[in-house]
């Protein structure tokens, strides 16, 4: 059962929407006086979709409202059956947590087969870092056996917010890190993995996607390879994570959109992976960030199981080592 492939009859369907989205979805455009993110593809709150075009001047807003979603690069297809069916995702625990708190049902979708790409908004963020951090948690990949996880140095994998953190398991979570081959990659995919996840930092933690120490780092390291193995571009990638990381971070992102227009320097002109690194996007580089400007909003989510409320901001506080 872990070495099936799932979704392959589903790329080629998705290429043509894939070109579309790169086309039309331009680099995350964020401002002092924005609320949230602005964004190129949004879904109304019926099932028909309209596009958007997003703003090209940096004083212009688009909102997203709760009940509309940017829609990611990505089909989940059978991915949350197959985490349920494995023990990385205990279905009762993963319903508790949200059973009252999600009135849309939404977070039962994420457990169940699905053709449709991945739908994000203000309110679901949390959820799908958890079905995420999942994922990245289980996937057999090359990155947790012999990374910096695995660095004698650190007292071992099992001792970090990304492994130890993970409760709604069936077991010990140490029994599912990088067991089960959800997708394999190829060569070429595992090297684009590689090489985006050095390059995409959190402001919670210090460590790069490579070093997927807490939650944050480990939901984006599934991220990436879900991307990779779907035949997403580059550029493609480096946008949508960016996108990720701001709904999970949205007062730090917004903070450092605040730094950036001080500087007289427009959002839209940093390439993704400008911001996604070490200088604005670590703990340390958002530090210095913020001591320049006033901070847009607290920074209240931590690293541990996110709950289905809305997300407020991202924590700027240490997790891991």
């Amino acid at each position: 059962m872990e070495n099936e492939t799932p979704m392959n009859d589903l790329q080629n369907d998705e290429e043509e929407s894939s070109r579309s989205w790169e086309n039309h979805l331009l680099p995350l455009s964020i401002v002092f006086s924005a609320v949230i993110i602005a964004a190129a593809w949004i879904y109304t709150t019926g099932e028909k979709a309209r596009e958007v075009q997003a703003p090209r001047a940096s004083e212009e807003v688009v909102s997203l409202h709760q009940e509309e979603a940017l829609i990611l690069p990505v089909v989940w297809g059978d991915i949350g059956k197959r985490l349920v069916e494995a023990g990385v995702i205990d279905p009762k625990k993963w319903n508790d947590l949200y059973e009252g708190r999600d009135p849309t049902g939404g977070y039962k979708k994420l457990l169940e087969e699905s053709p449709d790409k991945l739908a994000l908004t203000k309110s679901n963020a949390g959820q799908l870092l958890n079905a995420l951090w999942a994922l990245g948690l289980a996937n057999k990949n090359p990155i947790l056996e012999e990374g910096e996880m695995v660095n004698p140095a650190y007292g071992g994998p099992d001792r970090f917010a990304s492994t130890a953190g993970w409760t709604i398991a069936r077991g010990n979570p140490m029994e599912h890190y990088s067991r089960h081959q959800f997708f394999p990659l190829s060569a070429s995919q595992q090297a684009l993995v590689d090489k985006i996840s050095r390059g995409i930092y959190r402001p919670c933690c210090d460590n790069a996607t490579h070093f997927p120490d807490c939650n944050h780092g480990m939901a984006m390291l599934g991220f990436l390879e879900l991307m990779a193995y779907q035949g997403v571009s580059e550029s493609e990638m480096w946008t949508a994570a960016l996108t990720l990381n701001s709904y999970w971070f949205p007062n730090e992102y917004l903070t450092i959109a605040a730094y950036l227009k001080a500087k007289g320097i427009k959002w839209n002109t940093l390439a993704p992976q400008d911001l996604l690194g070490r200088t604005y996007s670590s703990a340390s580089g958002y530090r210095r960030v913020a001591a320049e400007v006033v901070p847009q909003g607290n920074s209240g989510s931590g690293c541990g199981v996110e709950s289905g409320e809305p997300q407020t901001g991202g924590s700027s506080g240490g997790c891991g080592v």
